[in-house]
């Protein structure tokens, strides 16, 4: 099955079949008009004169069948040499097993469903992805340039060659089932093309993108971005943040990407009307509420008088059992 979605990926190979076919058809046919050959006759003839073995002549050829078949022969030589490059492409540079291991790449990026595609692996790719894997969410990477490093640190399970701002790559990528898409691509105007691109293809999807002038962030944003993210502004105030509060900061990154399944950070949906004191999520389940966002507005330490509604999204903190059972009570 997915063999057959992928026949364009052999394309070069199936013209030249085609053309060797087109000229064996042209040559049996010819034969049969002009020399009044059987179909048999005509098609051995046609074979032995395209494949230069020098073998007899089925039956003395007048002038005009010599002349055809000298045709047939001058183009024979380019065509024949023009698919014998293809065969040697697939078999002795090794193209056959290329493809292959792109299909079953295309075959496992089928399968996924609730992932993150990631444009472009460079450092704040790479980044992206590290933090991903740590957390072991399911990722794509797509790139256009070149194949993801050997020596990472971290296995690559999913990746697309390919211009992130086509739609056909993005929805090789799974863009329909995705849950986020990151687009970290050098080129402001390329993040734009590809967040207009994943808003069109899904419009539930979360866009990240990165930005590296002032002027693109409100564009990005108006065009579906849900954040973007200027990497050179986030590492200046984080250096300077780190002069003033260096315990706090690094605090603060192990809780973002240090997580295991003893300690984690997660989000959670409330389901029900109470307040944070009916509910006693500390003392019930060991979790700690960080916060509440309501629409865009967050409540960073919560009273305890706070009231929950249907909605509201809860920051908290605790091991994997801990945020299970706190998920079943909210």
């Amino acid at each position: 099955m997915y063999l057959l979605k992928r026949l364009h990926l052999f394309k070069g190979l199936f013209f030249a079949l085609l053309l060797l076919g087109g000229l064996m058809l042209i040559g049996t046919v010819g034969y049969m008009l002009i020399e009044k050959y059987s179909f048999l006759e005509a098609l051995y003839m046609t074979v032995i004169t395209v494949a230069s073995v020098g073998f007899n002549e089925v039956k003395p050829l007048t002038n005009p069948g010599r002349v055809f078949t000298i045709l047939l022969i001058l183009i024979n030589l380019g065509l024949f040499t023009y698919f014998i490059t293809w065969l040697s492409r697939y078999f002795s540079d090794l193209e056959l097993v290329k493809q292959f291991k792109r299909i079953n790449m295309d075959n496992k990026i089928d399968h996924l469903n609730n992932h993150v595609i990631i444009c472009g692996f460079g450092r704040n790719g790479k980044e992206s992805a590290q933090i991903l894997f740590n957390n072991k969410i399911p990722f794509v990477i797509v790139e256009e340039k070149k194949e993801p490093d050997t020596t990472l640190g971290f296995e690559v399970k999913h990746y697309l060659k390919g211009d992130a701002t086509k739609d056909e790559i993005l929805i090789e990528a799974g863009i329909n089932k995705a849950r986020a898409l990151i687009t970290t691509l050098p080129v402001d105007a390329d993040n734009l093309f590809v967040v207009l691109s994943a808003k069109q293809l899904n419009p539930s999807v979360t866009i990240i993108s990165r930005a590296s002038q002032d002027s693109s962030v409100n564009k990005l944003k108006i065009a579906g971005a849900s954040n973007v993210i200027m990497p050179d502004k986030i590492g200046g105030a984080h250096m300077a943040t780190l002069i003033m509060m260096p315990d706090v900061m690094e605090l603060l990154s192990m809780m973002s990407t240090k997580n295991n399944t003893q300690f984690r950070v997660a989000e959670l949906k409330a389901t029900k009307n109470i307040s944070l004191n009916e509910l006693d999520l500390w003392k019930k389940t060991n979790c700690t509420i960080l916060g509440i966002k309501e629409e865009n507005n967050y409540t960073m330490n919560p009273s305890a008088a706070f009231q929950l509604h249907t909605g509201l999204s809860i920051i908290v903190m605790g091991s994997d059992e801990q945020i299970e059972q706190a998920k079943n009570m909210i």
